[in-house]
């Protein structure tokens, strides 16, 4: 990943760069980068291979401006099978989001067959022609391959998302990373609707039976509902393996609409 990082260091501060910015202020940082760190921190200092990160609740409560980051952990259990870590979003000395994960332990499944969904019949990210007719949006946070429908359509709507930069300069992005970076975008996808996105989301749950293998993260819209200005949306996520999981977010209706035209440029050619 060549493009410029979200975030480079600065001793235990994270110094936001200009393509971190978000859409609803373009001087304050984007919800993905908010999660992504967050998951980042967790991820670095209580991290392990034998454990999956299965839940990751965050709550954003303020719009932090493009100021230094700092990032406080809390482990509040270290079982043997189960961890639960809490997680602060510090910009400019003020608590902005809040984190809460659960990892557990890797081991074998039950006796038995369960029940689940059959897996999507979507083609692959390598099959799927790179858009030539949208453009370069939103500084390029990420790329997409759209499989069917897009933002603000009514009807199914399903793409592949990867990222093209690094969140934090130096550190390649691991799999937890890329799916909590990649979350957020749960609610544009299943929030926006035909005259534009009129939702910010407040907050973001990701479920994971397992990380991603591969470096696509697949968005199927299965849900959304709202009623006196609050939604919820929710994704199901893949891999090019099958499901991974699920992104779950709540959100509360905006002033000010983002029109589909302006917001529609998710694609990175």
């Amino acid at each position: 990943m060549n493009n410029q990082p979200f975030f480079t260091r600065d001793g235990e501060a994270f110094v936001p760069t200009e393509v971190a910015s978000g859409p609803w202020d373009p001087q304050s940082l984007h919800g993905r980068v908010i999660i992504g760190l967050l998951a980042f921190e967790i991820e670095q200092r209580h991290g392990a291979a034998d454990f999956v990160p299965a839940r990751l609740t965050v709550d954003m409560f303020r719009l932090p401006k493009l100021v230094p980051i700092e990032i406080k952990t809390k482990l509040v259990r270290d079982g043997l099978r189960i961890k639960v870590v809490e997680a602060e979003f510090f910009s400019g000395g003020v608590s902005m989001a809040r984190a809460s994960c659960q990892l557990l332990r890797k081991t074998e499944n039950p006796a038995g067959n369960v029940w689940s969904p059959p897996n999507w019949d979507v083609p692959r990210p390598a099959d799927i022609a790179k858009p030539t007719d949208v453009r370069l949006g939103m500084h390029g946070k990420w790329t997409t391959r759209p499989i069917v429908g897009a933002m603000g359509t009514l009807g199914p709507r399903r793409l592949w998302m990867s990222e093209v930069r690094e969140l934090v300069a130096g550190t390649p992005v691991s799999p937890f990373v890329r799916v909590a970076v990649a979350a957020d975008f749960a609610n544009p996808f299943a929030n926006a609707g035909d005259q534009g996105l009129g939702f910010i989301n407040s907050d973001v749950t990701l479920y994971l039976y397992r990380l991603p293998m591969t470096e696509w993260v697949g968005f199927e819209v299965v849900n959304h509902h709202s009623r006196d200005g609050i939604a919820i949306g929710e994704c199901w996520l893949y891999d090019e393996e099958g499901a991974i999981g699920t992104s779950t977010v709540a959100a509360l209706a905006q002033r000010k609409p983002m029109r589909n035209p302006a917001h529609r440029d998710v694609t990175m050619p």
